[in-house]
């Protein structure tokens, strides 16, 4: 079974779609795969689908949703004389739920999590180019958000975010590996866009304060630190990050022959900030 959900949902038994047309066994469906091979209670699907007050046909409708998952899964084998599973060998009914299991089967969001691991690690061991690379590779298999055309209850919702934040992860690792290769002016869009969509997310203000500075723009980088102090003691009451006021600092205070100076650079996954990613690795401003 092959599943794609970094986009819009698409799941595909040998090759042929399974995927519903309607939007709550496209709920069941989409819930069952993020959780391919694992348990799905009925209590947790009841909720994705009617939230905490589900109607007293909850239970009867879920299995009906199963019953039209079960159908296209069985014109999907039919096919392939050699395969002897049926439906309920691929979707099963377990002690408590049900369990979709994914045979050997590609995963986007699998091979999304490979690659960008192939890219942290690169980065730790300062591959510049590979991890640029890797985690080039492993945004390019998004082609929108996550199940943009499902409707996300409680649980889908939290997958959600949860793949969102990986896809923000990557992408600002993916930044820092193209700025430690001197792409600072090929950033300078993307990092422009980026900045308006995450106004309070530190790493990519600072990457974009960096980009800018080594781009000739000293003002600008210290305008896009004013806008985003302004944004955060505004809504959260919050001053930037002792890293990301070091950086501020530094570009204020750095010679006007380009001399060098270091500076807080681009922030890797686990260091802190106002946003999903803050700013605290230190790199040349020249």
């Amino acid at each position: 079974m092959d599943t794609d959900i970094l986009g819009t949902l698409a799941v595909r038994e040998k090759g042929v779609s399974i995927t519903p047309t309607a939007p709550k066994p496209r709920q069941v469906l989409a819930l069952l795969v993020l959780q391919a091979d694992q348990m799905v209670p009925v209590g947790m699907l009841s909720e994705e689908l009617w939230g905490s007050r589900p109607p007293r046909s909850a239970r009867p409708t879920l299995q009906t949703y199963i019953l039209q998952l079960r159908e296209l899964i069985t014109v999907a084998l039919q096919p392939d004389a050699a395969d002897a599973r049926t439906a309920k060998d691929v979707l099963l009914t377990v002690p408590g739920g049900y369990l979709l299991k994914s045979g050997e089967g590609g995963s986007d969001v699998r091979e999304f999590e490979r690659l960008a691991g192939l890219g942290y690690r690169a980065m730790d061991a300062a591959d510049f180019p590979g991890a640029a690379r890797h985690l080039r590779a492993a945004l390019g298999l998004w082609s929108g958000p996550p199940l943009a055309d499902v409707h996300a209850g409680m649980h889908l919702a939290t997958q959600v975010k949860r793949l969102e934040e990986s896809r923000l992860c990557a992408l600002d690792q993916r930044i820092e590996a193209d700025l430690r290769l001197g792409r600072h002016r090929e950033l300078l869009a993307e990092l422009t866009v980026l900045v308006s969509r995450y106004p309070t997310h530190e790493s990519l203000c600072g990457q974009y304060m960096l980009a800018l500075y080594r781009s000739g723009r000293r003002g600008e980088a210290l305008d896009a630190y004013q806008r985003l102090r302004a944004i955060l003691v505004r809504s959260l009451g919050l001053e930037p990050s002792a890293a990301l006021s070091k950086l501020q600092r530094s570009i204020l205070m750095a010679r006007p022959d380009g001399s060098p100076a270091t500076v807080p650079g681009p922030a890797g996954p686990g260091s802190t900030g106002s946003g999903p990613a803050g700013t605290g690795r230190l790199a040349p401003v020249g």
